[in-house]
C-alpha cells in the first residue's frame, strides 16, 4: 500500500552509532528527542547504543514511553496547565524521573503550587533563548538570572539545570557563509551562551548551580554536527538532545549536517498520473500534504526529493515537487521520465519529524532483504 514509511535498518543504525560516539568523544550524555520518530522500537536502539534517557515534547509522549520502560524522561517544553501536571505527577508516583520546563514567573509558579499541594519536589529546567526566537528566557537579560532565583525559593520545585535549543540552526547560511561556517557559529553560540548563563548565574549566588551538580542541555541535529564541548570556569555541557539525526532528511543535508546518503527514511508513493506538456513532463503521486510536509527549510528544493536510485540515495535529475494538495503531490520533470502510472517511488522527506508524526506505522527494511512493521506509537498528541 501506499503511500508509506519505508526505513533503511542499516543507515538508521549507523546513524544512531555515530552520534552516540560524538557525545561520548565530547564526554557529554545523550538524551535524544523522539519527537522526530515517536516509536519504541527506535528508542530501544537508542538506549542499547548508550543514550542514558529520552527527551519528549508532549505529555503524551512522556506516558507511551514511560508505559515502554524509559524511566528517565526530559520533557523539553515549557508545561503549563494543571492537567498536564496532573499527569507527570502520575508518572513520577510510578517511578519516573522526569523534568520538565518553565521559562515563565507565571509558568512556574503553577507548577510550584501544584507539586507543593502533593508533597512532591519536582526537577525543572529553566528554559533558555541563545537566539532561536521561540520560548526561553533571554541568555543575556537580568530577567534569566530573576527566573532562577524564584525557582529556587519555591517549595515544589528544584532548578535541575538550564536547557536550550538553537533552532536558528535551521535558518542556514547569510550571505557568503558557507553551510558548515554557519552550523559551527550556531553550535558555537548555543554552547558558549548557555555556559556564560551557567557562569552568570553562579556569579549572582543562585543555589545550586554548580559545576558537576547541574545539568545543560543543548540540542539540535544541525548544531551537534560540529559539536565540540568545552570548559568554561569549571562548567561544560552536560547532555545533548538531537532528534533528526536517526533518519536525516532533505533539510539537513542542505543544511551540511548529513549527506543524502545518511538519510534513512524514504516515503513510498505510486504515480497515479501522467501528463506531457511540450519539453515538461507532469507526474501525479498518491503522496500529498499528509505524508509529505509543506515544510521547506534553506536551500531545499520543493517537497522533497524524488530518487532514482533508492539504493544509492540519488535523486531523479531534473524532477521536482513542485507542490502538494491533500492527497497529491505534483512533480514536475524537465523532458521526458521513464517513469509511468503504477510504478513506485521513493522520496526524501524535506521534514522527517513532521511526516513520521503522520503515520501509524513504518516499515523497517534490514540489511538481509527482510522486513519490520513497527508501530509510530505516540503520534498522538496531547
Amino acid at each position: 500500500m501506499t503511500p508509506s514509511l519505508l526505513i533503511d535498518a542499516a543507515r538508521l543504525q549507523r546513524n544512531i552509532n555515530r552520534m552516540q560516539a560524538r557525545a561520548d568523544a565530547n564526554d557529554v550524555a545523550l538524551r535524544p528527542h523522539i519527537k522526530t520518530h515517536k516509536s519504541v522500537a527506535i528508542a530501544q536502539r537508542q538506549r542499547d547504543a548508550g543514550a542514558v534517557g529520552l527527551t519528549v515534547a508532549t505529555v503524551r509522549e512522556a506516558e507511551v514511553f514511560a508505559a515502554a520502560g524509559f524511566t528517565d524522561l526530559c520533557l523539553a517544553y515549557a508545561t503549563v496547565g494543571r492537567a498536564k501536571h496532573e499527569r507527570l505527577l502520575a508518572l513520577m508516583q510510578r517511578g519516573v524521573t522526569l523534568s520538565f520546563c518553565v521559562d515563565t514567573p507565571a509558568g512556574m509558579k503553577q507548577a510550584a503550587t501544584f507539586y507543593a499541594r502533593h508533597n512532591r519536589t519536582a526537577d525543572v529546567l529553566l528554559e533558555v533563548d541563545v537566539g532561536h526566537g521561540r520560548c526561553g528566557v533571554a541568555w543575556d537579560g537580568t530577567a534569566a538570572v530573576d527566573l532562577a532565583r524564584l525557582i529556587t525559593r519555591q517549595p515544589g520545585l528544584r532548578l535541575a539545570g538550564l536547557l536550550t535549543h538553537a533552532g536558528q540552526a535551521y535558518r542556514g547560511p547569510t550571505g557568503n557563509e558557507t553551510p558548515e561556517a554557519a552550523l559551527l557559529r550556531h553550535s558555537t553560540a548555543e554552547r558558549d551562551r548557555l555556559l556564560a548563563l551557567a557562569v552568570r548565574l553562579r556569579a549572582a549566588g543562585v543555589a545550586g548551580v554548580v559545576p558537576g551538580q547541574v545539568t545543560l542541555s543543548i540540542g539540535s541535529t544541525p548544531t551537534m554536527a560540529v559539536f565540540e564541548n568545552r570548559t568554561e570556569e569549571g562548567f561544560r555541557i552536560t547532555e545533548v538532545r538531537p532528534g533528526n539525526y536517526v533518519v536525516y532528511d532533505a533539510m539537513q543535508v542542505t543544511l551540511g549536517a548529513a549527506a543524502l546518503d545518511d538519510c534513512a527514511l524514504t516515503v513510498l508513493a505510486t504515480v497515479v498520473s501522467r501528463r506531457t506538456e511540450g519539453d515538461v513532463t507532469r507526474l501525479y503521486l498518491d503522496a500529498g500534504k499528509k505524508v509529505l510536509t509543506t515544510d521547506t527549510g534553506a536551500h531545499t528544493r520543493g517537497h522533497g526529493l524524488l530518487l532514482r536510485a533508492p539504493e544509492a540515495r540519488t535523486p531523479l535529475a531534473r524532477a521536482t515537487i513542485v507542490a502538494l494538495s491533500e492527497e497529491h503531490g505534483w512533480v514536475q520533470v524537465d523532458g521526458d521520465a521513464a517513469i509511468a502510472v503504477g510504478d513506485r517511488v521513493q522520496i526524501v522527506p524535506n521534514h522527517a519529524c513532521v511526516t513520521m508524526g503522520t503515520q501509524e506505522a513504518f516499515t523497517l527494511q534490514h540489511p538481509d532483504g527482510t522486513t519490520e512493521r513497527c508501530a509510530v506509537d505516540a503520534r498522538a498528541h496531547g
